[in-house]
Order: C-alpha cells, then sequence, then structure tokens
C-alpha cells in the first residue's frame, strides 16, 4: 500500500508522518523533526508546519505549486546580481567537488527536490511524490510543462538517464555513496582484474536492472533493496542536478537546462556570465518555476580574502562568504550580514591502509594526543560547535552526545611506543580550501601532538593542488560541506567502497549500523542507533574532527531574498535588486 501526496491536494498523511505526529505528541520527536518527516513524505512544508502547530517561516512559504520562497516586500524586476565567489570550470554535474561549480550551474540545472534553509525539503522537479510504507519504493510524479532549453519537455526518461549515469561505476560520481542511490546497487563481477592478474576479477556495484522503472512519461518509481526516508533530501545533493540526455561533458559547452538562465559566457579563474531565458527558436520560453526577477547573474572570480574589500569598494552586491577573521571589517561595512550555524568541518583524516596509519594504535595515538575541546574557542571564539571524530553535527537531527573526548597525552606515548613509533614523524596536506582557518587548525593539532613526540608537518597546498590530490594523500586536511543528515555525510565519505571514502575506511558492522540508523523515526531510537555508528567510527579513529564551522557571507542592502542556506548554496529564483 502507499499513498499519493501532492501539494495541490493534502490527501490522507502518510502512515510515517502519522506515527512521526504521534511521536511529537508523546515528546520523542521534536516539531522540526517531524516538519522534516512529514515533508519527506510527500506532505507540503505549510501543512507540515500547521499540523506541528508552529507558524511557516518566510523562507518555507511558497507561491502557489512552485518550492521557491515568496519574495519579501513589493519586489522589482530587472537589474544584475554580481557575486564575489571563486568561478570555476563546469565540467560534469554528477562529479562536482566544489559547492561554487554547483553554484554557477544551479541556476541552469535543476533538481527533483529542494532542500531550504530549515532543513524541509519541497518537490522540484517533481510536483509530488509517493513511498510505499516500508519506505523501499518510491514514485517520483514529475511536473508536466517544464521545458528544457532546446524546447524539448522533461519526461521520466530523462530521469533515469541521470540515475543511470550516477549508477556506472566508471564515472565514479559521489552519488553513489547516497543512501537511495546504494539501495538501488548490486555487486557484480567486472571485467577488470584486482591487482593480483591470477586472482578473481575485481568486483563492482552497478544499478539493479529492475531498480528504476518508468511507468509513464511524467512518473518514474525506484525500487530500493532496503528502507531510506532520505531519498527526497539526497535528490537536491549538489551532484544529483538533472542533465539533458544529450550531454557530454564539458557541461559548459553545450548547456541545456530547466532552469530559468543559460550560460552566456564562462572564463574560469575570472567571470562566469548567466542570463535569463526568454526565448527558445524564437518562441517565448515559459519557465515553470513563475516569476524570476533579476534579468543577469555575474559571478566574478574573487579571492575570499579579497571578498569582502571588492564588496566595500561596490564591485559586487554579494559575497560567497567571509572569514572569522574578517568580522570586524565586515561589521564596519553598510550591509546585510548573514550568519548560519552549519555542519560543515574539516577533516584531518587518515588513510587506513597506508603506513603509518594502517596500525590502529598509531591512529589512537595522534587522536588521543589531540584536545578537540580546546580547539574551537581558537578558531571560532563567538560560534560553532565541537567535533568529536565522527562527523555527525549537534545541528544533525539524529546527532548522539557521545561522552566527550579527554586529551590523554602519556596514553598516546604508551600506544606509540607498543607500535614502535615512538618518535613518529608525518605530513599532513593542507590546502586551505575553505580558508585560512584550517591551516590554523593544523598548527593548533601540531603543537598538541608535539608532547606526545610526534612531529607534525604542515603542506601547505594551492587550493586547487590539493583537490588534485584529495583522495589519494595518506594524510590530508579536507573541508566537507553541509549535509542535512549526519547520516548522508556518513554515507557519502565512510561506506565500504563509496567514491569520497577517501579515508579507504571499511568496516561491516559500521555499514549496517548506518543501515538501520537510516530507516528509523522515534527520535529516542534512531539517536540510540546512532551512538553505535558514532562509536564505532570514533573508536575506529580514522580522523581528527575539532570544529563544526559557522558560515558568514554579507549582501547589499539593495539585495533582497539573499539566502543564508548552511550548505551554502545558491538558489535565486527570488532574489530582486532595488533600482
Amino acid at each position: 500500500m502507499s499513498i499519493v501526496m501532492t501539494r495541490e491536494t493534502e490527501m490522507r498523511p502518510h502512515p510515517k508522518a502519522l506515527e512521526a505526529q504521534e511521536l511529537m505528541t508523546r515528546g520523542r520527536l521534536s516539531r522540526r523533526a517531524f516538519i522534516r518527516i512529514a515533508a519527506l513524505t510527500g506532505m507540503s512544508a505549510a501543512a507540515a508546519y500547521a499540523m506541528a502547530g508552529l507558524p511557516t517561516p518566510v523562507y518555507a512559504q511558497t507561491i502557489g505549486n512552485v518550492p521557491f520562497q515568496s519574495p519579501d516586500d513589493d519586489p522589482q524586476e530587472g537589474g544584475i546580481l554580481k557575486v564575489g565567489m571563486q568561478v570555476q570550470k563546469m565540467d560534469d554535474p554528477a562529479t562536482y567537488a566544489w559547492t561554487e561549480a554547483s553554484n554557477q550551474t544551479r541556476h541552469i540545472l535543476e533538481y527533483l527536490a529542494y532542500t531550504t534553509a530549515d532543513n524541509v525539503t519541497h518537490p522540484m522537479l517533481a510536483e509530488s511524490w509517493e513511498v510505499s510504507d516500508d519506505l523501499t519504493e518510491w514514485t517520483f510524479y514529475l511536473r508536466r510543462g517544464v521545458r528544457w532549453h532546446n524546447g524539448e519537455e522533461l519526461i521520466a526518461d530523462h530521469i533515469r538517464f541521470n540515475v543511470e549515469r550516477w549508477c556506472d561505476p566508471a564515472l565514479g560520481s559521489s552519488n553513489l555513496g547516497l543512501a537511495s542511490i546504494a539501495a538501488m546497487l548490486e555487486e557484480v563481477e567486472s571485467d577488470e582484474k584486482d591487482e593480483d592478474e591470477d586472482g578473481p576479477p575485481k568486483r563492482v556495484k552497478r544499478l539493479r536492472e529492475d531498480a528504476v522503472e518508468v511507468v509513464d512519461d511524467h512518473t518514474i518509481r525506484f525500487k530500493l533493496s532496503r528502507p531510506v526516508l532520505s531519498f527526497p533530501e539526497d535528490m537536491y545533493n549538489y551532484p544529483t542536478a538533472i542533465v539533458h540526455p544529450s550531454f557530454k561533458a564539458p557541461f559548459s559547452d553545450n548547456p541545456i537546462g530547466t532552469g530559468p538562465f543559460g550560460l552566456a559566457e564562462l572564463v574560469v579563474g575570472q567571470r562566469c556570465i548567466l542570463k535569463r531565458v526568454r526565448e527558445i527558436d524564437e518562441k517565448p520560453f515559459q519557465y515553470w518555476g513563475g516569476a524570476v526577477f533579476l534579468d543577469e547573474i555575474h559571478y566574478y572570480d574573487v579571492p575570499e580574502d579579497t571578498q569582502l574589500t571588492s564588496f566595500a569598494s561596490g564591485d559586487i552586491d554579494a559575497i560567497f562568504e567571509f572569514g572569522v577573521e574578517q568580522m570586524e571589517l565586515a561589521q564596519a561595512l553598510d550591509g546585510n550580514i548573514l550568519s548560519t550555524r552549519t555542519a560543515q568541518t574539516l577533516c584531518l583524516r587518515f588513510q587506513v591502509d597506508q603506513e603509518p596509519w594502517t596500525d590502529k594504535r598509531v591512529r589512537q595515538a595522534f587522536v588521543k594526543a589531540c584536545d578537540n575541546a580546546a580547539m574551537l574557542p581558537q578558531v571560532f571564539p563567538e560560534s560553532g560547535d565541537v567535533g568529536w571524530n565522527h562527523h555527525v553535527s549537534p545541528i544533525h537531527p539524529e546527532y548522539f552526545p557521545l561522552p566527550k573526548l579527554e586529551r590523554d597525552v602519556e596514553a598516546a606515548k604508551v600506544l606509540l611506543a607498543e607500535a614502535g613509533q615512538e618518535n613518529l614523524e608525518v605530513t599532513v596536506a593542507c590546502g586551505k580550501t575553505d580558508g585560512p582557518w584550517q591551516q590554523t587548525v593544523c598548527e593548533i593539532v601540531r603543537d598538541q601532538v608535539k608532547e606526545a613526540s610526534i612531529t607534525l608537518n604542515i603542506n601547505i597546498m594551492a587550493t586547487t593542488k590539493y583537490w588534485e590530490i584529495w583522495k589519494d594523500t595518506p594524510f590530508g586536511a579536507t573541508q566537507w560541506t553541509h549535509r542535512p543528515l549526519g547520516t548522508m555525510a556518513l554515507s557519502l565519505g565512510y561506506r565500504t567502497g563509496v567514491p569520497w571514502n577517501e579515508t579507504h575506511y571499511s568496516n561491516p558492522e559500521f555499514d549496517a549500523a548506518l543501515d538501520e540508523a537510516e530507516t528509523i523515526l522515534d527520535a529516542q531510537k534512531r539517536k540510540a542507533a546512532m551512538e553505535k555508528v558514532e562509536k564505532i567510527l570514533q573508536d575506529d579513529a580514522v580522523m581528527v574532527q575539532p570544529i563544526f564551522r559557522p558560515v558568514y557571507t554579507i549582501s547589499s542592502k539593495k539585495v533582497h531574498g539573499y539566502p543564508a542556506h548552511p550548505s551554502q548554496y545558491h538558489q535565486f529564483n527570488k532574489v530582486w535588486i532595488e533600482h
């Protein structure tokens, strides 16, 4: 049995939504968590907020049957929004590893779903979805009349094309690590051999033949091997942008999308110019998402440390972000400062199959020599959260507060002696991919572990160079962006064999515990399940992960609706500028 929920007609809530409501009533689920779950099962955000007894916030108020927030005040049409942000190549959206590249693309390509800053997921290219009672079968109903920039209508076969691309192991898309996608895969023998030429064929994961069913032109069904609640949330992970079936990399060579803007010019490292799509073959282009107010969006490549200077000079109207060390300058400027609590973090991670990190005692010794709690006030004195080496943030709804780790330098020395590494010397690669604070963290760690007779060298690299080696270096300091769920971050980064598993960690017990946690609604039971997940990863000591950082940005006071999203995703559909 399954229940269909549309944004136009609220039918009987899904059993999981009713279960969540009962848990909320009994105090076992917060109202915010209820809203998230109700929206995932297909209920509109407005109905979910009403059911929870909360007013619908501005950023969740949508217009009619579109997912974008209502514009504030009386919006004016026209104008160019100029944003300072690193301008990157636009190669293959399914393999993007940078939020900035996805921002350049997000105004052209769109997603099946859209998660707003309140962690509530709305239909986007999908008009609605339904899910079976056991959460193993998801059916998405596409909006009718959505047009590609070549005039074709978006149909279900196009969605299938994208999912099949993501699941091709040769592509290496991080989407393989998403719980929803992983539940459609099977392990098979490939044509390749492992390192031993005489050994068995290499095994890879591929899409099951029965996993995707095109029901009709506007209906597509996904059949999972295990329950997954977060399917719609996964569909706004930035590498899940929907491309046209004619796609060939690089995307910038033939940028066909369904969004309100098209790519007019791209000069990597300089500028990315986007202009409204108004005509296709001399016929008016009717964008499905309602009124869009900007004429153009210009991204200008401005280094993070000079973005505020460019903003102060009036060259740009908004920036991607500024560092905490620039807060005093930002406060002196005539703009709107936006601050967001996030799950963005830095992982000083070890590759567990590379020396000396193959020895768990060495990893544990390094971790014990660190004082995670002491780092946050040195880097972000007014905000942020302490990380405890398991990549689940206090802002994640399923977070379980494990006992705080206590620094133990003497225990670290004993472990190193047992491992024959009394005078360990290692080098961490640091690309400062998210600003100078990352180097500061590495320097704090260097000074802390020195007391355990560990010499930590820091290899400061150019940002672009680090991203070339981030999955290959035995010891690296890697920035991970915000994900709405801890389970999503864990699935992307630590499941056995997923493309972004930079630690090469593989623990069947961890994988199974994560599978279980992803299906539980009851907040207390889910947190209890997450206790096991977090503890396994923490005990296996695959990283030092001390900080979840806040995000700061600023926009001109003439700019309205500029988003403060914890993932730093830019969705400018309803942004407008005073003339």
